[in-house]
């Protein structure tokens, strides 16, 4: 099943299951990120920030350390607690050998806590690294980041979801869906960013961005 295919049957059952007044505040929220323009995302040519953060077995990762071994494919995703998350890491699971053939390498990055990051299937399966942004520092650098608006704590709060507990903060706080593909030298090569949380890059382009450096 391709990544497109995940997703749209993700976005089906969310349709299908969620009542319809939590569809029209998701909805609403998505329209007002994508009309407000306030996580607009580093752009094409910039610098890429360098940072350290940890993974799931609470080892340090550096950005620029990675670059020194190649050019890095950065991905920003809101959570496990996401389907359309999990659709994207299995689809990019799949895709790592042919990222890791062209000289790249994979590094996914949400708000959750190194203790909420992966579950202990999820550490068994995926190979690339899983890193913790528990304060949002790096998603803000990358103009990615937002606080969460109260009429969607409210809706997540009703379906038994904490965000202060999942990401071990005070802070209701998520990265808009990102995904940065970085050369060697720190500067990003592409950026795509999309408030629309049911859609993510399609593994087929980023492998034809990293064919081209």
């Amino acid at each position: 099943m391709s990544l497109t295919q995940a997703l749209a049957g993700a976005k089906q059952e969310f349709i299908a299951h969620t009542p319809l007044q939590i569809q029209t505040e998701m909805f609403r929220q998505i329209r007002e990120q994508q009309e407000s323009g306030i996580a607009y995302g580093r752009q094409e040519g910039q610098k890429a920030k360098d940072f350290t953060l940890r993974n799931a077995l609470g080892e340090t990762i550096s950005l620029y350390e990675e670059l020194s071994k190649g050019p890095v494919v950065l991905t920003f995703y809101r959570g496990g607690w996401c389907p359309f998350c999990n659709s994207q890491l299995k689809a990019y699971q799949k895709l790592l050998p042919d990222i890791e053939a062209l000289g790249g390498q994979l590094i996914a990055v949400s708000p959750q806590s190194p203790d909420n990051t992966l579950s202990q299937q999820e550490k068994e399966e995926l190979t690339f690294q899983v890193l913790s942004d528990t304060h949002g520092l790096v998603a803000a650098f990358y103009n990615i980041l937002y606080d969460v608006p109260d009429y969607i704590k409210d809706i997540m709060k009703q379906v038994g979801m904490d965000l202060a507990e999942y990401n071990a903060t005070n802070r209701w706080i998520l990265p808009i869906p990102s995904t940065f593909m970085i050369d060697e030298s720190g500067i990003i090569r592409s950026a795509y960013v999309n408030p629309d949380f049911m859609q993510r890059l399609d593994p087929e382009n980023i492998l034809r961005e990293l064919r081209k450096l």
